[in-house]
């Protein structure tokens, strides 16, 4: 019955992650989320390779019984989302690896891949939550158009000049492992001790993507491998119920049989 316990918890904890992927799948910058499970110890009551009593010969393989399964944890998997083009021209997709950084309230750095950006009150450059990006950059009041392009490098359109004014530098940050990365929802990130080191660059250099401009990354959410996922999790949780039945209906028996 314990063990059976067990799978019923993973396959719970299952069904709440691919819930939670499923409600995401039309949110920008969205990772999906992947549960993993190990087995329980186990409990030996015949070590593989020990003398039989019986004879000089040796066990070849023992008796082993395991108690269960347990989740180890979540892990964001960042496979890269499809394109959707909006024209908007302050949506930008990040095409290939990086985060943008931008910075909370409390003045430390979240990472995002959601490109919904716009304007404050004082033209400077912030997220869709309204945290600054970093490096801030400001836009004047007057600028007609805002070119973003593929490095990062970000200029505008101002009345009176004719040649476009630039107003600074869009750059990316990698993580050796981005899947360590903490995720704090409103699509943000932080960093830890498990995702290494923040490096941050230019927009096509090196291992980071590039930016394109009048687009959005969508979530790499597959409904139709998610709905798969949660008709297998569905019947293993129907079966380790049964188990738990069989188990029940043994017991009864026995206190039955003791009567």
């Amino acid at each position: 019955m314990w063990i059976s316990k067990t799978g019923v918890q993973a396959q719970d904890a299952k069904l709440q992650a691919i819930a939670n992927n499923l409600a995401n799948a039309n949110t920008v910058g969205f990772k999906k989320d992947r549960v993993v499970f190990e087995d329980l110890f186990y409990s030996v009551e015949g070590q593989p390779g020990a003398q039989r009593a019986d004879n000089n010969t040796l066990a070849p393989t023992g008796v082993q019984l395991g108690n269960g399964t347990h989740m180890v944890g979540t892990q964001k998997v960042f496979t890269t989302g499809s394109t959707q083009i909006t024209s908007n021209q302050y949506d930008v997709a990040v095409m290939g690896n990086g985060f943008l950084q931008v910075r909370r309230p409390n003045g430390e750095a979240a990472f995002t891949r959601a490109g919904q950006l716009g304007l404050d009150a004082n033209g400077v450059l912030i997220n869709a939550q309204g945290l600054p990006l970093v490096p801030q950059i400001t836009v004047p009041n007057n600028a007609t158009s805002i070119t973003i392009g593929e490095n990062g490098t970000v200029t505008a359109t101002i009345p009176g000049n004719t040649q476009p004014t630039e107003l600074g530098q869009l750059t990316l940050t990698t993580f050796i492992n981005p899947a360590g990365l903490q995720a704090l929802g409103e699509n943000l990130f932080s960093e830890t001790a498990s995702s290494g080191a923040a490096t941050e660059g230019r927009p096509g250099d090196a291992q980071f993507g590039k930016i394109k401009q009048g687009a959005l990354e969508a979530s790499n959410v597959q409904v139709v491998e998610e709905m798969v996922d949660m008709i297998a999790a569905q019947r293993t949780y129907e079966m380790n119920t049964k188990v738990l039945s069989a188990a029940d209906n043994m017991l009864q028996y026995l206190a039955q049989a003791a009567r």
